[in-house]
């Protein structure tokens, strides 16, 4: 046995796990061209100064998670892995002159992402996410829009009983005075706070508020509530966003501690968790108002929400719910011979229904007829398509596996009677 091995924390996706995946991909897809956004591409890496601007040099992301390149020229650019997709976006966006088009502009992203990170369950190092961004548009009814896409994500890809978690962090007018009031208040804490909390406690505060050490539940759950310190602007905002999820049965959750702690993100913050199924390892998504990120990457002040759907926890969430697993789409029909050495007519038959656009596989192994039909119906294929004597008419047999039915066809109509079964899958 070969000791090679993929990476730690990452994994093959073998053709099942594949399915499962495009699956959900297109599901995204599907909801993105409903609700009005536009697939595009960004680099799966960029300058680490995008993630150092645009996530933040005191994060987790940035000071331990960054998968960092080292380029093999005289370039001096520092590079990285992108471990989310929001800043590429973001920087796109100002790079490409998005500001001159119609506002909003909607963008998606779907694919992997990577993080230095440790590996669990549901978490890996590389990994794959649906990413939406609305950009130039204040909310609030954008906000809830937002919401409710994500969370029809979830209820198309068969996740039971997902809550969304909600929050408003403020804005740049009123949210100086809550960290003030909450570095106070943990200030007072000192001697409890771990030590990775009080190096937090002096550069980012909010940070304490979703802190992953159990020993820090007590002293967040008596924390000062942002709630409490909105001014009536973000509070309009936020009851806004409220009533637009009540009005299209969206449930939610008020999370207090919920927080985006970078100074950039403003007002509406939000978390998928499956119903029982909640802690800092256990959430489905996120997202939230980033109204300073595109400023802060050089363009004008514009205002923008989004959110990053991680499809391996759904992948997860499934198979723990006995889902039944995806399976790729079966060939429509097997093209298979009486004389197993006449690969060469299987094949020119195969490549001719291929070209009309048909799902057609060929056998081209030299086994006799039986264990050809045997190895097509394994595969679930709707048809065998049986060369023999006929052959030299213009004619094969096309056997309908499913139905078990078989009649003469001949060559000329095969690719246009194989699709008009494709079209209504009757049995032949």
């Amino acid at each position: 046995m070969s000791s090679y091995r993929a990476p730690r924390g990452t994994r093959d996706l073998l053709p099942e796990s594949r399915a499962a995946l495009s699956r959900l991909e297109g599901i995204a897809r599907s909801l993105a061209v409903r609700y009005g956004y536009r697939e595009m591409e960004i680099p799966l890496f960029e300058q680490v100064s995008v993630f150092e601007r645009g996530i933040g040099p005191a994060t987790d992301v940035v000071e331990k998670e960054l998968f960092r390149l080292t380029p093999r020229t005289e370039d001096s650019e520092s590079w990285a892995l992108r471990p989310e997709a929001t800043a590429g976006i973001v920087r796109a966006y100002v790079q490409h002159g998005m500001q001159t088009w119609p506002q909003p502009v909607k963008l998606t992203v779907v694919g992997s992402m990577f993080r230095y990170d440790r590996p669990q369950a549901g978490r890996y190092r590389q990994f794959w996410q649906w990413d939406a961004e609305t950009i130039g548009d204040p909310g609030p009814a954008v906000d809830a829009e937002v919401i409710e896409m994500g969370r029809r994500f979830y209820a198309e890809a068969g996740v039971a009983d997902v809550q969304v978690l909600l929050n408003s962090i403020g804005d740049s007018a009123c949210r100086p005075a809550y960290l003030a009031r909450l570095k106070s208040y943990f200030a007072s804490h000192e001697a409890e706070l771990p030590e990775l909390e009080r190096r937090r406690l002096e550069t980012n505060p909010l940070r304490l508020l979703d802190s992953k050490d159990p020993t820090m539940t007590a002293v967040v759950s008596a924390a000062p509530k942002i709630s409490e310190c909105l001014c009536d602007a973000c509070e309009a905002h936020f009851a806004a966003v409220r009533a637009h999820l009540d009005a299209v049965g969206v449930p939610y959750r008020l999370e207090p501690t919920l927080v985006r702690g970078l100074d950039y993100y403003a007002r509406t913050a939000f978390e998928y968790y499956r119903r029982g199924a909640e802690g800092q390892q256990q959430a489905l998504g996120g997202g939230g108002r980033y109204d300073g990120l595109v400023e802060l990457l050089g363009g004008r002040p514009t205002q923008a929400i989004g959110f990053a759907l991680g499809l391996d926890r759904v992948m997860l969430a499934l198979d723990e719910a006995g889902a039944q697993p995806a399976r790729e789409a079966p060939p429509l029909a097997v093209v298979v011979g009486a004389d197993p050495a006449d690969t060469v007519s299987r094949l020119r038959v195969a490549s001719l229904l291929r070209g009309e656009g048909l799902s057609v596989r060929a056998e081209l192994a030299q086994r006799k007829l039986g264990r050809q039909l045997e190895t097509a119906s394994k595969e679930h294929a709707h048809f065998a398509v049986i060369l023999g004597d006929e052959l030299a008419e213009g004619n094969v047999q096309l056997k309908d596996l499913e139905a078990g039915t078989q009649r003469l066809v001949p060559l000329a109509d095969l690719a246009h009677e194989l699709a008009r079964a494709a079209k209504s899958h009757h049995h032949g």
